[in-house]
């Protein structure tokens, strides 16, 4: 892996700078039981000299945020009048996933403030474009260092590059999830006429695609689709690819599979069961039940199909669909959104997706680029305090939230506004925006006053399901759909974490070996799927075949080992 020269100097220097220079950009017991904590005085922007002159900080972001409203919304008012901090916000556009700017930043070295790099950080890290933030943290960010306390190894970025390049901010910490958002997805209406039939697995799912479309072949005049999948550059592995996964009794880590015991990973393609799970889709696709545009249609194509309401199915996670779905429930169609199922090949598969990967993540960094990297930390650690995390999760008291015998509850015309008028209300609130921003507790976790830091607890779960939805779970004896699935406790955690947050080498031959792979797999699982049936086993057994010959095992064994060292890192384990 290449090696950066003393990401340390470079810290060093900027701290010294910081005296003479103005701004960033422009300038103008445990935590799962964190309310028995003394938290202190978490509010940076009342503390005696804290700087909360205006001062404006450039972020990019790699998802889209099709909702970021300048800072105009409720939040945003908010955390410029504590802070003084103005938030100057790109963010990627469709589902490129920050991939092509962010190559460029690497190569050009022109980077904002503050960046949320996704699976990127690793070229930013090597051009010498972030920032070490463990000395920040230890002097200047006592919020942040109380929310990954124990879990602070997890942020290092190796174990030959130590530092803290970036803060997790994607999934909070010690989270307990009590909703699932993935798995196949069936529409409320298809359940609901059908008698709510059992959807265990592939061919369940299938017999409902299959008899709902035969007795209505048409949605409000338009062909009713049994099941689409976004392929859209990256997307085609949260919609076609990963879930072969998931329904083979294996957990999500991305391109490979690891051996939980011998840490080997290979290829996820290479498991003889997810050709099977292929197979399924092939015949699927033969029987005229998968989409015929599901590898041609982009990202916005797909989403106006689900919120046309013609689409029955979808294989997808809730984040990927939201604002169709949400566009569904503000025309009243309830009834066309969908209910989440753990649905694997065969009942003796059982659905991973909520085995724990630990403390693990994308999250935001400071770069090079930022004159004033303390004002920016203190920042960061003013949006982890717990009024920031209130802030950013609950919205503002007396508008968004209510406290009642000492308890946060959400109006009932907000909660309706939150289901029924998502994207106005998200504009206009800014809840749910921040949360990429600076470090977070999970779901489960509550704060100094007993209460849950997120809005994600049981009760206000259901709250803001539709009627349809309840309904649906009432007929399957459950409350929430992560009732149906198998639960953390089933599992052991992952010891490797998330490897899609695993650094990797950004030069020499794994690049190389990796793009090659990647353009075959981009090519050949599209092709199997669409072929006829016939011809399927050829073409993935000469699939795996180019695989190899394009160097791939090379590509596993080196991968391997750095899955053994991130397992040393995290768990102090010698590992051989």
């Amino acid at each position: 892996m290449k090696r950066r020269k003393s990401p340390k100097t470079i810290v060093a220097l900027l701290l010294a700078s910081m005296m003479l220079l103005s701004g960033c950009g422009s300038s103008g017991g445990d935590s799962k039981n964190a309310g028995n904590a003394n938290t202190g005085n978490t509010n940076q922007s009342t503390e005696a000299g804290a700087d909360t002159s205006p001062i404006t900080l450039t972020f990019f972001g790699a998802d889209a945020s099709p909702n970021w409203n300048n800072m105009q919304d409720d939040i945003g008012k908010v955390i410029t009048e504590k802070t003084g901090v103005t938030i100057e916000a790109e963010y990627d556009v469709g589902s490129g996933g920050g991939d092509n700017k962010i190559a460029l930043m690497a190569a050009s070295g022109d980077v904002p403030d503050l960046i949320f790099a996704k699976g990127n950080l690793s070229s930013l890290v090597d051009a010498e474009l972030i920032v070490d933030m463990a000395p920040l943290i230890e002097e200047h960010a006592p919020n942040i260092k109380k929310i990954f306390s124990e879990n602070m190894n997890r942020l290092k970025y190796s174990n030959e590059d130590p530092a803290i390049y970036s803060l997790t901010t994607n999934v909070g910490v010690d989270q307990e999830s009590f909703d699932a958002i993935g798995g196949f997805e069936i529409q409320q209406r298809v359940l609901k006429e059908l008698g709510y039939p059992k959807v265990r697995t592939v061919q369940d799912f299938e017999n409902v695609l299959k008899q709902y479309v035969e007795k209505h072949p048409t949605t409000d005049g338009q062909p009713t689709i049994p099941l689409t999948l976004n392929a859209d550059d990256w997307r085609i592995m949260i919609t076609v690819t990963n879930p072969a996964f998931l329904a083979t009794g294996a957990p999500d880590d991305g391109e490979y599979y690891v051996n939980p015991e011998t840490y080997e990973a290979i290829l996820h393609y290479k498991r003889p069961v997810e050709k099977e799970y292929f197979r399924w889709l092939n015949h699927m696709y033969n029987e005229g039940l998968l989409d015929k545009d599901t590898f041609v249609q982009k990202d916005d194509q797909y989403k106006a199909k689900i919120a046309s309401g013609r689409v029955l199915g979808l294989i997808d996670q809730e984040w990927g669909y939201q604002d169709a779905e949400n566009a569904l429930k503000t025309a009243g169609k309830d009834e066309y959104t969908y209910a989440h199922f753990p649905v694997t090949l065969s009942e003796e598969y059982v659905d991973h997706s909520f085995q724990s990967a630990g403390v693990d993540g994308y999250g935001i960094s400071i770069t090079t680029a930022c004159k004033d990297p303390v004002r920016a930390i203190k920042f960061l650690d003013w949006l982890a305090s717990e009024e920031g995390q209130i802030l950013r999760n609950w919205g503002i008291e007396g508008k968004h939230y209510n406290v009642e015998n000492g308890v946060r509850v959400i109006p009932q015309e907000i909660q309706d506004r939150k289901v029924n008028d998502a994207t106005n209300f998200t504009k206009e609130s800014g809840i749910g925006l921040y949360l990429a921003m600076s470090a977070r507790y999970g779901d489960g976790v509550k704060d100094s006053t007993g209460n849950y830091y997120t809005t994600n607890f049981p009760e206000q779960i259901v709250a803001g399901y539709t009627e349809a939805e309840k309904e649906t779970l009432k007929a399957y004896g459950a409350t929430t759909w992560k009732d149906l699935f198998p639960q953390e406790s089933d599992f052991k955690a992952k010891e490797w974490g998330a490897l899609y947050n695993m650094p990797v080498p950004t030069d020499g031959d794994y690049q190389i070996i990796f793009k090659k792979t990647q353009d075959i797999i981009r090519k050949r699982i599209p092709e199997a799927v669409l072929a006829k049936r016939e011809n399927f086993d050829k073409i993935y057994d000469d699939f795996l075949a180019e695989l190899d010959k394009a160097g791939a095992e090379k590509m596993e064994a080196e991968y391997t080992e750095l899955v053994k060292a991130r397992v040393s890192l995290f768990t102090g384990k010698d590992i051989k």
